[in-house]
């Protein structure tokens, strides 16, 4: 049956076959076209990029004798041009002593971008002690403000208040990666592993239970609904969405929610909820969000593979705020469309956004890998 993992080099999801067998298989990542050593859970060892070897390539010298004569003609384009350019200006600037006036740089085009929201809070760094992270992919908000931030691998989920301010830790399975995270307002969370929603005290750590599904393990992504209850994203041969109400009964599956939808298999889904009970589910393999009402039924999709703004590429977080605009990390940044999946604009941040969550105030939470980042409400 076919698993994915995290590419180690970009993040992207990178799909390989349970059943494989050996000690050093190696496939390879569709985005960054990374060899990779396959994950063995069995034995502890995480996915690795392989070094590629360097066979076939032509010497050095050869190189040189390539580079050398392109050199030359770009040096003496560039020098014919400036010449054209210091003739042809106008003797303006008798009172500066001749001297041509300074140009200001160009902006860069992500610098509009930059006031589409302002960063409110900025904590982490890399490492393993108390609020320093490893690879923080997934973030959780609890009603009091409490921070929950889970490293992908290791187990560990550290605690922090509104401020930042570190105020605990606990531990999960360390031999597993950490899929989903999430929390309810009463201080809960709720963690994916191994396929499995597991609750806990969000304060102490202390195990409180977990979803029972008739159909089994195969969660890979769980959120909370402003009722209390949960959203999750479930694969074993079929891709569903299992809708949970406050008591963890089931109310609801959307068999097949992606495939059916797009035609194509969907091996890995992160899903959002707005207040309207609308769901969103994130397929990172389909590179598109497929949008589905409180009542299960499919809407819309929107993305689409592309390097273009309002298309994806390596997807791996999504978020909605209280304005039903849809947040959703990529390669590119955090790419925002509304409700309706009209691609509104892109937000860069400092590091990869991993994970995202809203809070009461409309202010955005970002796990990046070594830190999280508050960001103020976006405008318009």
């Amino acid at each position: 049956m076919p698993r994915t993992f995290d590419c180690p080099k970009c993040g992207a999801p990178v799909s390989y076959s349970s059943n494989s067998i050996g000690p050093d298989l190696v496939v390879k990542c569709n985005y960054c076209n990374s060899s990779l050593s396959e994950p063995n859970e069995s034995l502890g060892r995480q996915a690795q990029v392989v070094a590629s070897p360097r066979s076939g390539k032509a010497p050095k010298w050869i190189w040189l004798i390539l580079i050398v004569p392109v050199l030359g003609v770009v040096i003496a384009v560039v020098s014919i041009a400036l010449s054209s350019l210091l003739h042809s200006a106008p003797n303006n600037n008798a009172s500066s002593g001749g001297r041509i006036p300074t140009v200001p740089n160009s902006p860069r085009a992500k610098e509009p971008v930059a006031g589409l929201a302002t960063v409110l809070l900025k904590f982490g760094t890399e490492g393993i002690g108390p609020g320093m992270f490893t690879d923080a992919r997934s973030i959780a908000l609890d009603g009091s403000g409490n921070i929950y931030v889970g490293d992908y691998i290791g187990g560990r989920i550290q605690v922090f208040d509104s401020s930042g301010k570190f105020i605990t830790q606990w531990a999960v399975d360390p031999k597993m990666p950490l899929r989903g995270l999430a929390a309810d307002r009463k201080g809960n969370v709720y963690v994916v592993q191994s396929g499995n929603v597991l609750r806990y005290e969000g304060l102490t750590g202390k195990q409180l239970g977990g979803l029972q599904y008739s159909a089994g393990w195969g969660f890979d992504d769980v959120t909370t609904t402003a009722d209390g209850g949960l959203v999750c994203g479930w694969y074993k041969n079929r891709d569903d969405i299992v809708r949970f109400d406050a008591g963890g009964r089931v109310m609801r599956t959307i068999k097949g929610a992606i495939s059916s939808a797009s035609g194509d298999s969907e091996l890995e889904t992160r899903v959002a909820v707005d207040g309207l009970g609308n769901i969103y589910a994130l397929g990172t393999f389909n590179n598109a969000v497929f949008k589905f009402g409180p009542d299960g039924k499919f809407v819309n999709r929107f993305g689409g593979q592309g390097d273009q703004p309002g298309q994806l590429h390596a997807p791996s977080a999504i978020a909605v705020d209280g304005r039903a605009r849809v947040f959703v990390s990529d390669i590119r940044g955090i790419q925002i469309f509304d409700a309706d999946g009209r691609y509104i604009n892109v937000l860069k941040t400092d590091g990869p956004a991993s994970g995202m969550v809203f809070n009461d105030k409309n202010e955005l939470f970002v796990a990046a890998r070594t830190h999280v980042i508050k960001l103020s409400p976006l405008r318009d």
